[in-house]
């Protein structure tokens, strides 16, 4: 579904990604890990398009997406929940919700391809927003934030989900809320490119993973061959 090739991308004169290349297929999910600074979130900004690549290519359910303006890549089917969170602090958490919704892609019959995400169904996955609908962005907890960020990214219908640093600063009630939302998104059969710090909870939802190092791919592999390496976490995780 998504694929990169041989990307390469940086700020100014300074190169951070050297020709990465990963893969996520419908249905999959897949980690991208690496200590802090190694690419992982710049790679995200290059497949939305928030940081334009200087070569390689990037295509989005067979179609080229690199060089496409943010808002096309979006409406591709791609849904971000970016690192901090960014929700809008004077809107609502239904308001927030709705503000860049979108209806599902339809087949020739005019019906959705895949249930669609309402606010009803949002409500259902993450039942702290429906308790917290009218309460304003600003008012939530980091969580609730979290929690957020996710049903807005659901709330465009997307084929694709990144997340860029899942659980970051969360407490470890709310990390497993959402650990546990991510196992149902991959059960209902969404795509997800997932960047988070704890190896452990992603091995037990991701299918491969793909580890940064200095901008380029130092190893990829499935959830077994992760497993069975636990030097990987020495070498390429932990600081």
């Amino acid at each position: 579904m998504l694929e990169l090739s041989d990307v390469t991308a940086g700020y100014g004169g300074n190169q951070v990604l050297f020709g990465v290349s990963l893969s996520v297929g419908a249905g999959e999910a897949v980690a991208l890990m690496g200590r802090n600074g190694m690419g992982k979130s710049t790679t995200v900004k290059t497949v939305m398009g928030l940081l334009p690549a200087s070569g390689g290519a990037i295509s989005f359910a067979g179609r080229p997406i690199l060089g496409l303006p943010p808002y096309r890549i979006a409406n591709a089917g791609i849904g971000l929940v970016p690192e901090g969170r960014r929700v809008f602090p004077t809107l609502s958490v239904r308001e927030n919700l709705i503000a860049t919704a979108r209806p599902a892609a339809t087949g020739r019959d005019g019906r959705p391809k895949a249930p669609e995400w309402t606010l009803a169904a949002i409500y259902e996955l993450l039942p702290r927003l429906a308790e917290r609908q009218r309460h304003l962005g600003s008012q939530l907890s980091g969580g609730e934030q979290q929690m957020l960020a996710i049903g807005r990214a659901l709330m465009t219908n997307p084929r694709l989900v990144i997340l860029d640093e899942a659980t970051e600063g969360l407490a470890p009630l709310i990390r497993t809320e959402i650990w546990a939302c991510l196992e149902r998104l991959k059960q209902a059969g969404l795509a997800i490119l997932v960047i988070d710090k704890h190896a452990d909870a992603l091995a037990r939802i991701a299918d491969r993973h793909v580890i940064l190092e200095k901008g380029r791919v130092a190893w990829s592999g499935d959830t077994a061959a992760f497993r069975a390496d636990p030097g990987l976490k020495d070498r390429f995780l932990h600081v």
